[in-house]
């Protein structure tokens, strides 16, 4: 593939199309209604520097921290979540001075379940505190050793400490769904009647799927009254499922990093989920976020992380908008949405129909002639494009070489009609 591929923000690239904004209709699969789905109006925790903090390539300091801060506030996140001031003394300082920006977004810190925690945290002025415990048989017995009798005094503890300070206050389990259930609504129950402003559900080690998260959120609705929180980590793949699976369950807040880094394979990317959002509720996520932002923004984390944004990444990917088979060349051609569902356009990028391949069809060679100004017949298109195949099924072929067959075809149409076309030249005797 050439570097020339549309969707990397090229204007007309090669065989690049216009976006037609007009040809993209409603999915005929919106969701069903439903008085507790809030498909149309979550909000994001953007976690990249604090979840984000935590994968295996990431450095960030104090000027990257602000500069990511910023453009996700630009982008228009509701919130910044950053890594507990108690886990290094810098930690500290670059919360304190990320609160100090005047932000839109609210700045919220991750702590454990702990008084000093909570304490060090309200000092840096942040807007609120993200408080967590693990509630799994496995980490009380082999992380903190707390009982569930310890976990829901302390926490009622801690929260009413930050709802005196006058700051949001959230309480999440963690490793949420290898906890008892039980356990888990009795512990959400308590912390609720005590005014928690949400409630946090965390697929700590990503098993979960997303059958069991629609039925746990479904369960947790009916008891809290409160918000509801979720943070699922992808090593099963089910993380953007996960997510909107929650949402139509009644989850309020998803949890979000860009690109999806962080412990292990990450959690929720940011775009990924923007993705899945904008096709189920169109109208509320293009008023609320700067779409055309968010490869800018992947470009400024991935070249923090010293990573490459993958090729299937949803929306960025270098051939996210890409099509090959001559087949859907075709049908893209007439109308985008026949195989888009997403329009490029609403993110700042072009479309891109590959034409230097076997699989080419003579409509993307057509609509390639046509940028390169040259003028021949339905028939004449489909003899060079045969030429273009032949050569492709020898070696792989690049945009010039498919160029280079179409212009000298092209030169031999036009040399029998200069021959014809030349006068007779007299001899001298």
């Amino acid at each position: 593939m050439s570097g020339t591929n549309g969707t990397n923000g090229a204007a007309n690239g090669a065989n690049g199309t216009a976006s037609q904004g007009a040809h993209f209709r409603s999915s005929p699969y919106q969701p069903i209604g439903d008085f507790l789905s809030n498909v149309d109006k979550f909000k994001i925790i953007e976690s990249t520097l604090r979840e984000g903090e935590q994968f295996a390539n990431a450095y960030f300091d104090t000027e990257t921290k602000i500069k990511i801060a910023k453009a996700l506030d630009e982008f228009g996140v509701d919130y910044i979540e950053l890594t507990s001031p108690a886990a290094s003394e810098q930690s500290r300082k670059d919360c304190e001075a990320i609160c100090k920006l005047g932000l839109r977004a609210k700045i919220l810190t991750h702590v454990r379940c702990d008084m000093r925690d909570a304490k060090l945290a309200v000092e840096t002025g942040v807007d609120g505190l993200d408080v967590v415990i693990g509630t799994s048989s496995f980490l009380r017995e082999h992380s903190h050793g707390k009982d569930m009798a310890y976990i829901e005094k302390t926490a009622i503890e801690v929260i009413e400490y930050i709802k005196s300070k006058g700051l949001e206050v959230r309480f999440s389990s963690e490793d949420s769904f290898r906890s008892d259930l039980v356990d888990l609504l009795s512990l959400y129950r308590a912390v609720d009647k005590v005014g928690v402003n949400r409630v946090g559900i965390a697929d700590t080690v990503g098993c979960a799927s997303p059958r069991q998260v629609y039925d746990l959120v479904r369960t947790l609705r009916g008891v809290v009254s409160c918000d509801i929180e979720t943070h699922f980590h992808n090593d099963t793949g089910c993380s953007i499922a996960n997510a909107y699976c929650a949402l139509e369950a009644g989850a309020t807040h998803i949890d979000t990093s860009v690109l999806g880094i962080g412990e292990r394979n990450g959690i929720t990317p940011l775009g990924g989920l923007l993705a899945r959002m904008v096709v189920s509720a169109p109208e509320y996520v293009k008023s609320k976020y700067k779409l055309h932002m968010l490869k800018e923004i992947e470009d400024m984390v991935a070249e923090a992380v010293e990573v490459n944004t993958p090729f299937n990444n949803p929306i960025t990917g270098f051939c996210a908008f890409t099509h090959k088979a001559g087949i859907h060349a075709k049908a893209i051609l007439n109308n985008p949405s026949t195989y888009e569902i997403l329009n490029p356009a609403d993110f700042g990028l072009t479309r891109y129909v590959h034409f230097a391949s076997r699989l080419t069809g003579w409509n993307a060679v057509k609509t390639r002639a046509g940028q390169l100004g040259l003028a021949m017949t339905d028939d004449q298109i489909k003899e060079v494009t045969a030429k273009i195949k032949a050569l492709a099924d020898v070696r792989p072929i690049a945009i010039d070489d498919a160029d280079s067959i179409i212009r000298s075809f092209h030169l031999t149409l036009q040399q029998p009609a200069a021959q014809s076309n030349s006068a007779p030249v007299e001899v001298a005797q």
